[in-house]
């Protein structure tokens, strides 16, 4: 039987902060699914594992393990999480391909049976694949805009409810069963699809113009969604315009987000706001530690790190980048590059005690308890991107 496995880069770089070190590439979420289950849906697989040594150790409790790269034998596959498959059927694998090609670049390897995976090549019999090639953290916002709208409409047909307003098509819009729904909520179907997921709750006073989807257990309480993928358990209000939550993520107050990508276990704090374009209308770039990239983006807002958070009345600058663990508080102007567990923005640092038990508060709160491997995968995290 055929085992897949995800490649992570080799050095993530700037251009996956905040999450290099942090978390896999290819648990960010890419439209409505993450990368490794985009890539599980296009091959018909379930993943085995996850190689990078950035994520050695990670560990959430729904991912395959995460190691180092190591020795990888036939039948397998081995896909790039820097890259994201449109597909959603069962790809066949004719007996000479060797590698799936993306415009010329390799994004899969085909290990036959008795073989090792010696690394990425461009040797073999190669077969196209659809999807996206992914520059960097920013790139998860071309896959919502590339995405979402197709991965909203595959969801299975559920009726709305009768007291429900919808704009649009009513059958491009997806309830289950479960989810509760108050009187009064607006879907505008008119752009895309809405899906609301098991366990979801959407409250009286909020609107979702699609394309959007609401994960497992999230809680919309009110205000302005479009555009957007929210994660499982996620808690938001106010207006949430073309951005991705990974997921037990806090924005229950007023307060823009837009085209920001928000890590697990973010709270942000009342009136959080993100620019999301510049001034001159031009093309926004990243500085990350000194490092420059340019997105070639005109509307990008925040990139924030899984467990970081602001305070009260936060205004975050186009293009910020807020590491993980990061508190930001204690300054009129936020920098456009906020170091990973930083306590404020006066240069002090969280301690690893500190941040634990922080941690462990905040996920207490959903239920979840951080010990044995999850807290180890914690104390990984902090030991490898805390600044010096």
């Amino acid at each position: 039987m055929t085992t897949l496995y995800l490649l992570e880069p080799s050095d993530p770089g700037a251009a996956w902060a905040p999450f290099a070190g942090v978390r896999p590439v290819a648990e960010l979420r890419a439209g409505r699914w993450r990368i490794r289950e985009r890539w599980e849906r296009a091959l018909g697989l379930r993943a085995a594992g996850i190689l990078g040594s950035h994520v050695d150790g990670f560990s959430e409790g729904d991912e395959p393990p995460c190691t180092e790269p190591a020795q990888v034998r036939g039948p397998a596959v081995v896909a790039a999480s820097w890259f994201a498959p449109t597909a959603a059927a069962t790809f066949a694998f004719p007996p000479s391909v060797r590698r799936l090609e993306h415009d010329g670049h390799a994004v899969a390897w085909i290990i036959p049976a008795g073989e090792r995976f010696r690394g990425p090549t461009e040797e073999g019999g190669a077969a196209g694949i659809d999807g996206l090639l992914l520059r960097g953290t920013f790139a998860l916002l071309d896959a919502l805009e590339a995405f979402l709208g197709a991965d909203c409409r595959d969801a299975p047909e559920s009726p709305v409810p009768a007291y429900a307003i919808v704009l649009g098509d009513a059958r491009l819009v997806h309830a289950a069963p479960d989810a509760a729904i108050e009187p009064g909520v607006v879907f505008d179907a008119r752009h895309g699809a809405v899906v609301i997921e098991a366990g979801a709750e959407v409250r009286h006073g909020t609107r979702l113009e699609g394309p959007v989807w609401v994960g497992p257990g999230a809680r919309i309480v009110g205000g302005d969604v479009r555009a957007s993928a929210i994660g499982p358990e996620c808690r938001v209000r106010g207006e949430v315009a073309a951005s991705v939550f990974l997921g037990y993520a806090n924005k229950a107050h007023d307060g823009y987000v837009g085209h920001s990508v928000v890590g697990r276990w973010v709270n942000l704090g009342a009136g959080t706001t993100t620019s999301n374009l510049k001034n001159t209308y031009g093309p926004v770039r990243l500085e990350v530690d000194g490092e420059r990239i340019e997105t070639g983006r005109l509307n990008l807002g925040t990139l924030f790190g899984d467990h970081a958070k602001t305070a009260i009345g936060t205004l975050l600058p186009t293009g910020t980048v807020v590491g993980a663990g990061a508190n930001v508080f204690g300054a009129s102007a936020v920098p456009k590059y906020v170091r990973p567990f930083a306590w404020g923005l006066a240069g002090e640092r969280m301690s690893g005690e500190g941040f634990l038990r922080v941690a462990e508060r905040v996920m207490g709160r959903r239920g979840i308890a951080c010990e044995g491997a999850r807290r180890d995968s914690l104390l990984r995290t902090y030991a490898r991107v805390a600044a010096p």
